[in-house]
C-alpha cells in the first residue's frame, strides 16, 4: 500500500514526493528507481534529513503507533493506514500526540472515497431511500500474505463499520458475532457480525479470507427500495420498491407494499479512491481544516471491531457505549 501512496503523490500537482522509507532493501531500491527520490532504510533518518510537511504511514498495524508518533513529533501531518492502531490504548495515545503537537492525524478509511459510496451518501442524505432499515456489507476474498499481525476483524471490519457510520451518521449500540480460524493465520479469518444502530437500523457483516473470488459489496435497504454498491467496479444501483394501490389479483395482496420496480444504474464520474483520499489529506494539511476521517472516527471503528471479536469468542451479545 505504501508503494501506491508514493505513486499517487508523485502524480499529484499539489504535492511533491520528496522521499521514501522502507526497511526492505529490495523494495526500497525499486522505489528509488521508479520515483526518483531518496530512499531511507530508517524512517527517522528520512524525517531528519527531509523534514516533510505530510507523511503517509503504511506499515504493519503493530507498528502504527510508534512510527506515526515519531512522524507527528517531527512536525509533520500524518495519514496512517487503517486501522489507527492495534489496540484502543495505542490509538488513544496517537490521537493525544497529534493534539499535543498540533498536527493533523487522518486515518486511511479509503472506502469513504469510492465515488459510488460518495454518490450513495449524497442520495441517502437527500432522502431518496426514506428510512433506512438495514445495511449489509460483504468483504470476502483470498488470504493476503502481507497480513500477518492481525485477523480479518481488525484488518477488514473497520472498513465496513466506518461505512455504516458514514452512511447513517450513527454509532452502533450493540453487536454480536460468530468468528472462526480455518486456514493460513494465527488469527480469525472468518467473521459474521450483527450490529444494531439507533432508529431500529440493523447492520450485517460478512468478512473472510477464505473465498477464491474477491467481492466488495454494500447494500442499503429502506422503505423505498434498496441501494447496492459494487466497491470494485464503482457501480451504484437502486432497486425500486414499486407500491401498487390497485392490485387486481387478490393473491398478490399478501405482497402489497413491497413490489419489484425499476432498477437504476447511476452515472457519475469515476476516480481512484486513493487519489481522492490523499488530495483530501493534503487539502486539510494545507489550510488547517479538519480531516474527513479523524483519529476518533477510526478509534470507534476499531473499538467496534474488537467488540465483535469479543462477542465471537464469548458468544455473548456485546453492548457498546461510544
Amino acid at each position: 500500500m505504501g508503494r501506491n501512496h508514493a505513486r499517487v503523490y508523485s502524480e499529484l500537482a499539489e504535492a511533491e514526493l520528496v522521499g521514501i522509507a522502507d526497511a526492505d532493501h529490495k523494495v526500497l531500491m525499486k522505489a528509488e528507481q521508479d520515483f526518483g527520490v531518496p530512499g531511507f532504510a530508517d524512517f527517522r533518518q528520512m524525517l531528519e534529513a527531509l523534514q516533510p510537511q505530510a507523511v503517509s504511514v503504511a506499515v504493519p498495524t503493530a507498528m502504527h503507533e510508534a512510527v506515526a508518533q515519531a512522524v507527528l513529533e517531527s512536525g509533520a501531518n500524518v495519514l496512517v493506514e487503517k486501522p489507527i492502531a492495534a489496540t484502543l490504548e495505542q490509538g488513544t495515545r496517537l490521537i493525544d500526540c497529534a493534539e499535543k503537537h498540533r498536527r493533523l492525524l487522518m486515518v486511511g478509511h479509503i472506502v469513504r472515497f469510492n465515488p459510488a459510496m460518495q454518490e450513495l451518501k449524497r442520495r441517502l442524505d437527500d432522502g431518496m431511500l426514506g428510512r433506512i432499515f438495514q445495511i449489509d456489507c460483504r468483504r470476502i476474498g483470498p488470504f493476503p500474505s502481507r497480513i500477518q499481525d492481525v485477523g480479518v476483524a481488525v484488518d477488514l471490519a473497520p472498513h465496513d463499520i466506518d461505512i455504516m457510520r458514514y452512511l447513517t451518521g450513527l454509532n452502533p449500540v450493540r453487536v454480536y458475532a460468530e468468528i472462526a480460524q480455518r486456514l493460513h493465520t494465527n488469527h480469525e479469518d472468518l467473521l459474521l457480525g450483527l450490529l444494531r444502530f439507533p432508529d431500529s437500523i440493523s447492520g450485517a457483516l460478512e468478512i473472510n479470507w477464505l473465498t477464491p473470488t474477491k467481492l466488495r459489496e454494500v447494500t442499503v435497504l429502506g422503505e423505498r427500495g434498496m441501494f447496492k454498491v459494487d466497491d470494485l467496479t464503482q457501480d451504484l444501483y437502486f432497486f425500486e420498491n414499486a407500491h401498487d394501490s390497485a392490485i387486481a389479483w387478490s393473491a398478490l395482496q399478501t405482497f402489497k407494499g413491497v413490489r419489484e420496480g425499476s432498477m437504476i444504474r447511476f452515472a457519475f464520474p469515476r476516480h481512484e479512491p486513493l487519489r481522492a483520499e490523499l488530495q483530501a489529506f493534503l487539502q486539510s494539511a494545507g489550510n488547517g481544516t479538519p480531516v474527513p476521517v479523524s483519529g476518533q472516527d477510526s478509534l470507534i471503528a476499531l473499538k467496534v471491531a474488537l467488540a465483535l471479536i469479543e462477542a465471537g469468542q464469548t458468544h455473548v451479545l456485546k453492548e457498546l457505549a461510544l
